[in-house]
């Protein structure tokens, strides 16, 4: 049974059309390659299954069962989890502060609760473990690296138990090395079975890491294809036109 499916979801807004009638489906631990141009339907697909918008005609599924989500807090309910290309992380903390930022440990009682520091690093230091990432729970987030950013944006989604992982451009202005490191924590949730969509411009980043490319344009899903059965060329055809379905 496939984790999430879609089955013909629009959205509209008004007078624009930013999706028509898509149909995808993704199973526990498939990483999805999401590309298209700018204004291809992209971030629109990803905020309808994130719960940021409701589809304007379509069916949404969860273990093969209808949901609908009023508000991003009924995704996350349901192991969805958003990394978007911002981190939303806090510079001035800690990288565990920031993997429990809004669900920290306390102890003790009453109006004597207090931050249980101790176990919060543990915890991080464990998730960073699991994603074979050299970040340290202790570090400070202004201090690190792109991809040492990342882990982190990703320990916290691992915190939730998420299912599904919608991660907007995440290998953008890093560097090559720090690419490397980030195509490693997507292969890493896959390995556990968590479901990736990788929304990327970076063609060669897709290929290294998903088991399919999902290509939109104009608000239409145009291609959805194992990539080895596809190519970085065949794929910039369809992006751009040149190649009208796939």
């Amino acid at each position: 049974m496939s984790l999430l499916e879609l089955k013909g979801v629009s959205r509209h807004f008004g007078a624009i059309h930013a999706l028509n009638d898509v149909t995808l489906s993704l199973e526990p631990g498939e990483v999805l390659g999401l590309m298209g141009d700018n204004g291809a339907g992209k971030s629109t697909l990803v905020k309808v299954i994130a719960g940021n918008f409701p589809p304007t005609h379509g069916e949404m599924l969860i273990d093969g069962k209808p949901v609908h989500f009023a508000k991003p807090i009924d995704a996350r309910a349901r192991g969805i989890e958003v990394v978007y290309q911002d981190l939303a992380l806090c510079d001035n903390l800690t990288a565990a502060a920031n993997v429990f930022l809004g669900r920290e440990l306390r102890f003790g009682f009453g109006p004597f609760r207090i931050l249980d520091h101790a176990t919060m690093y543990r915890r991080a230091g464990e998730l960073f473990k699991q994603l074979k990432s050299e970040t340290r729970p202790r570090d400070l987030v202004r201090q690190m690296s792109g991809g040492q950013r990342q882990a982190v944006a990703i320990a916290r989604t691992r915190l939730s138990e998420a299912r599904l992982v919608l991660m907007d451009e995440p290998t953008a202005a890093i560097s090559v090395r720090q690419v490397a490191e980030v195509l490693e924590l997507i292969k890493r949730l896959s390995e556990h079975g968590i479901a990736v969509i990788l929304i990327s411009h970076r063609m060669p980043d897709v290929f290294a890491v998903a088991h399919r490319v999902v290509v939109m344009r104009r608000g239409r899903k145009v291609a959805d294809k194992k990539t080895e059965s596809s190519s970085p060329e065949e794929v910039t055809g369809l992006i751009t036109g040149a190649i009208a379905a796939a």
